[in-house]
């Protein structure tokens, strides 16, 4: 492992968030020199940040850490375009009211994580539609477009494979890669912005932002970019590929964001434990060399410290809590994952497996009936057509549904 002279570095490398740079001995020198500002972009393409995301809000956390300056870059003008990165097709397109309600919904995912204010290290949020929804369009191309080579924007993967693959490239999308690197020249010009941080998807665009900087206005840029997330098959982890665990609290319940990381595969909890906690690396080497029964320790460890980081030690402290109530034995802790019913929602338990998440078809939770995998409050249900009745809801007015030994429910039934 290479040894940075900047301790920024030296914690990126260590804890594996570091997959290219533009220039690594000229960024390991402007750390070492004095405050770097960083920029990280987020598009608003949901309600809420994924746990993909999170890996660059832990990058500009270390940032901060270590006294620079991050910038959290809302996509207000970029999001009504769409990043064509390594998509099969255009993204849909939204409007600007959906827009203005998505980014709301992403700035919640900052708070716990990132220190914001008016010093000199405190972490600032901007909206790129203020520069670029005010762009003269002949302006643009006159000024900024004679910087970019088609033939160089044709040679990176993100537009490469798209069209190997015959796919729709719309030119509103092509246009993306300027709007990005824009923003970069953007926010040095307006906040000093040096560094750009981004997963490995976005290496194209990167690299754009740093050459339009240097062709542009001679200055000296640099690109950061983290390994893309993978489970421990090397699938990409993320909403699109329907394995995202979101960061916001009404996307996922505390306890629900306690159990994915004390779920995860054991061949992923050194890596995690590195990335998504702040514990020291001699315990995070400790704990990620565990084996067999005592791996899940350092599980618990794990869902205990992403979950505060996140969601704060009250939360993390009552997720462990319910979890261990839960698995104990017959527990029923009222930290348990709710579903209210009101008098119209059926209770046929085949739709209440569906409703509450456990299932994601009907088909799934038949199946998963007849194969021994559903419970009614820690009783094993064979029957596909049961119809859950008074005698189901307890003193507490819920009855606890369980899918495998891993997830549960508590059905609250209306008074």
């Amino acid at each position: 492992m290479t040894h940075f002279h900047s301790e920024t570095l030296n914690i990126l490398s260590k804890r594996g968030f570091i997959n290219q740079c533009t220039d690594l001995e000229g960024l390991d020198h402007a750390f070492k020199s004095g405050c770097v500002t960083a920029y990280c972009g987020y598009d608003p393409t949901a309600d809420s940040l994924h746990i993909g995301h999170l890996i660059t809000i832990m990058m500009l956390y270390w940032l901060q850490q270590t006294g620079h300056r991050p910038i959290t870059l809302m996509g207000g003008g970029t999001g009504l375009v769409g990043d064509p990165s390594f998509k099969d097709e255009s993204r849909p397109m939204i409007n600007e009211d959906m827009i203005a309600q998505r980014i709301v919904g992403l700035q919640q995912a900052f708070g716990p994580v990132l220190r914001y204010g008016t010093g000199a290290h405190d972490a600032l949020m901007v909206n790129n539609a203020d520069w670029l929804k005010g762009l003269g369009y002949i302006e643009f191309l006159r000024d900024y477009g004679v910087h970019f080579s088609v033939n160089r924007m044709l040679s990176f993967d993100s537009v490469k494979l798209r069209l190997e693959r015959e796919q729709h490239l719309s030119f509103l999308e092509f246009n993306y890669m300027l709007m990005q690197a824009f923003d970069f020249v953007e926010l040095h010009e307006r906040y000093g912005c040096t560094l750009q941080v981004a997963g490995s998807d976005q290496w194209g665009n990167t690299v754009n932002g740093v050459e339009l900087g240097r062709k542009k206005k001679s200055v000296t840029l640099y690109g950061l970019t983290a390994p893309l997330l993978t489970d421990a098959s090397g699938k990409k982890m993320g909403k699109s590929e329907g394995n995202a665990l979101w960061l916001n609290k009404d996307m996922q319940t505390d306890y629900e964001y306690y159990q994915y990381w004390r779920n995860v595969d054991d061949a992923m909890v050194h890596k995690m434990l590195k990335l998504f906690t702040t514990l020291p690396m001699d315990e995070v080497n400790r704990l990620g060399a565990l084996k067999d029964a005592e791996i899940n320790e350092a599980k618990k460890i794990l869902a205990f410290e992403a979950t505060k980081m996140m969601r704060g030690e009250q939360a993390a402290t009552l997720a462990a809590t319910t979890a261990q109530q839960t698995f104990a034995g017959s527990g029923r802790s009222d930290g348990l994952p709710k579903i209210d019913l009101n008098k119209a929602d059926s209770l046929s338990l085949v739709d209440l497996l569906v409703q509450a998440n456990l299932c994601e078809s009907k088909g799934e939770a038949r199946r998963l009936i007849k194969g021994n995998g559903i419970r009614v409050n820690d009783e094993l249900v064979t029957d596909e057509a049961l119809v859950l009745s008074d005698r189901d809801f307890c003193e507490d007015a819920a009855a606890k549904i369980s899918a495998g030994k891993k997830r549960h429910v508590l059905i609250v039934k209306a008074s």
